[in-house]
């Protein structure tokens, strides 16, 4: 059953990733995240919803960006957002990101088997969790975490895989990881993320065997809705393919900061 705009909106809407490591600013009118070194866009202005002029909004949100360190902050349009936001923006910085908001329902979702010459493997231990972050920063950007926050997290990723709210797969070719991807379960949404497979393994169908492996993981775990938001130019089509339905777009803006202009 093809999803209501309605909902997937509220959905889209609801997900916004915070972990515990990152340290956020939420005022009435914005939200920033300002996330580890080690992440690939270690600070965002991810939610704007003006009361007063919007360009005062972002002057006052961008000064309290620039009391945290990086010399950029990526700045994202929602399909909700004002009509004056992104043309501030864009006037302001540069165009980061585009994705496609796209999701589908789920039913009885049997896995299809993996690509010819491929191994998968749900994340559950130390090494997995390492293998999974790599292929993450080769494909993403960032760097490592180091290994105090890698042992804490593969902690918690098997214990979430345990309790079925979420999980992280990887593939793997003459042992060796390739791709990667994540899926979280909350409120019946199957909240699909971190799809990442190294360019030279691309073209074998390997994150549609991905996708079909955490939507079939999903169903099982009682989700009903199947969310994403996919890098335009690359897994969007692929998605298409597999039945999601486009509803709109989100476009992320890399601004300067005031006090690191020179």
């Amino acid at each position: 059953m093809t999803p209501s705009a309605a909902a997937v909106a509220a959905a889209s809407e609801a997900w916004v990733w915070i972990p515990d490591v990152a340290i956020t600013v939420e005022a009435d009118e914005y939200l920033l995240v300002r996330y580890p070194d080690w992440y690939d866009e270690p600070l965002v202005l991810t939610r704007v919803r003006p009361r007063r002029p919007t360009a005062q909004v972002l002057d006052e949100a961008l000064a309290r960006a620039a009391e945290l360190g990086p010399p950029e902050v990526v700045c994202w349009v929602r399909p909700d957002s004002v009509a004056d936001l992104e043309p501030l923006l864009a006037a302001r910085g540069t165009l980061a990101e585009t994705v496609d908001v796209l999701a589908r329902g789920l039913g009885a979702e049997p896995p299809a088997p993996a690509a010819p010459g491929v191994e998968l493997r749900w994340v559950a231990d130390l090494a997995t969790l390492r293998d999974f972050e790599a292929v993450g920063v080769e494909v993403f950007g960032g760097a490592l975490p180091p290994p105090g926050h890698l042992e804490q997290e593969a902690a918690r990723a098997a214990l979430a895989f345990a309790t079925g709210a979420a999980a992280r797969l990887v593939a793997y070719v003459d042992g060796g990881p390739v791709a990667a991807a994540g899926v979280s379960l909350v409120d019946g949404v199957a909240r699909l993320w971190g799809g990442a497979v190294l360019e030279r393994h691309r073209g074998r169908g390997i994150y549609r065997t991905l996708l079909d492996h955490r939507l079939a993981w999903s169903a099982e775990g009682g989700a009903e809705l199947a969310l994403v938001k996919g890098r335009a130019a690359t897994s969007g089509p692929i998605l298409r393919r597999a039945g999601f339905t486009a509803y709109g777009q989100e476009r992320g803006y890399r601004l300067r900061l005031p006090n690191h202009q020179g």
